[in-house]
């Protein structure tokens, strides 16, 4: 069984815990509760293939802003997703593509864009037309999700292992860390 390390990226409050709970779970967490990290495995099988999703739930709020350059080493894909009322959150998660494909050595990486909170319609700051924009110009999947819903969750978990699979990631090679 193929195991692949997924790291859940965005600003705090966008729905990244909610969305991975609700995979992992399917339980919908109503409070919001800052997460500093968590872990989960959860087995799937996408396109008759059984593999093993393991998913880095991470820190949104700056404070922890530096340990995402670790989680981005460590994934080999990644789910960057903001909240479809906070156009702020929208502009926040482009910093965080850049610092994946700096990390990474590399500009086509395993990602999913991810428009979360569609269950808030009447509350919409950034346009469906925006994000699909965005993740044209990235050349990456682009999914509006939610988490109260279930609309799309099991979906995004499928399309980052379809990009995983299809994107192929070569490793950076260092000579050494400097912690």
């Amino acid at each position: 069984m193929k195991e692949y390390k997924v790291v859940v990226l965005g600003s705090g409050g966008v729905g990244k815990s909610a969305l991975t709970v609700k995979f992992v779970s399917g339980t919908f967490m109503e409070k919001y509760d800052p997460t500093i990290e968590d872990f989960y495995r959860k087995e799937i099988e996408v396109d008759s293939a059984p593999s093993v999703l393991e998913i880095l739930d991470t820190a949104g709020t700056e404070q922890f802003a530096s340990m995402r350059d670790l989680y981005i080493r460590n994934g080999q894909g990644f789910v960057v997703v903001f909240s479809i009322t906070s156009l702020q959150t929208f502009q926040d998660i482009k910093t965080m593509r850049e610092q994946i494909q700096r990390v990474k050595g590399q500009e086509r990486i395993p990602l999913i864009l991810v428009g979360n909170k569609v269950d808030l319609e009447s509350q919409r700051e950034v346009p469906a037309s925006e994000g699909m924009g965005l993740a044209q110009r990235w050349s990456c999947p682009y999914l509006e999700t939610s988490a109260k819903c279930t609309q799309n969750v099991n979906e995004l978990f499928i399309e980052i292992v379809r990009e995983m699979n299809s994107v192929p990631v070569r490793e950076v090679k260092r000579c050494c860390d400097i912690l």
